[in-house]
């Protein structure tokens, strides 16, 4: 029977070198330490050893092939980021842009609205205020009465923009006059306003009632 032969130990060795071999430059304590543990690592390694395992992926159960670049990455990261909140600023800016909006009708109708109360009752003391110029012309307003009539009359035109219009002698224009007669002569070379009949009334802009005149027209 014969004996096994033991197996062949390889040599080790140590690389201490004091000058680098590569660069010839002279080796740190440090450098020799460390180029000689690799070296003690890289024989702790057994021949043909696969650094990836039969499924492709490496020891450390990452995927085999070419690692993601980190660069890379945090790059298309950021530009996600940038896209995201470039979409953020255009929804809060378009949510402005309709709040804004929103302000200005708001504005707009209640401005309206209020115009619209301040016709509702101008329209509905027009009788009052008929009275009041017909008792003026003929001489009836007199006293305290009057005062009242003038507190009124004030505060009708300085807060809520009421005004009394119509005059003999102005031009016919049937945007704020009413004819409720017609006659013709020859002193006249245009349709004019005779005689008033009624006064109209105007809330800024806006006609309330025209005024219904006698008007002349030429021959």
């Amino acid at each position: 029977m014969t004996e096994s032969q033991p197996s062949e130990e390889q040599p080790v060795v140590r690389d201490k070198r004091r000058l680098d071999p590569t660069t010839g430059e002279l080796r740190t304590p440090e450098e020799v330490a460390a180029a000689e543990a690799a070296a003690t690592a890289a024989e702790q390694i057994p021949d043909g050893a696969a650094s990836e395992s039969s499924d492709g992926t490496t020891p450390d159960g990452s995927e085999g092939g070419q690692a993601e670049d980190p660069v890379a990455a945090a790059k298309a990261e950021a530009a996600d980021l940038q896209d995201q909140l470039a979409r953020a600023k255009a929804d809060l800016y378009n949510l402005d842009q309709r709040f804004n909006q929103f302000v200005k009708r708001s504005r707009v109708e209640a401005q309206a609205e209020k115009g619209r109360g301040v016709e509702s009752v101008v329209e509905a003391l027009i009788p009052v205020l008929d009275d009041v110029d017909a008792a003026r012309q003929h001489g009836g307003l007199e006293g305290p009465l009057a005062s009242v009539v003038d507190k009124l009359e004030s505060t009708l035109t300085t807060r809520f923009e009421v005004e009394r219009f119509g005059a003999a002698g102005e031009e016919f224009d049937p945007t704020v006059h009413e004819a409720l007669m017609h006659s013709t002569s020859e002193d006249v070379e245009a349709e004019t306003v005779s005689q008033v009949l009624q006064p109209g009334y105007r809330v800024g802009e806006r006609v309330v009632r025209p005024a219904r005149v006698a008007v002349t027209g030429p021959q």
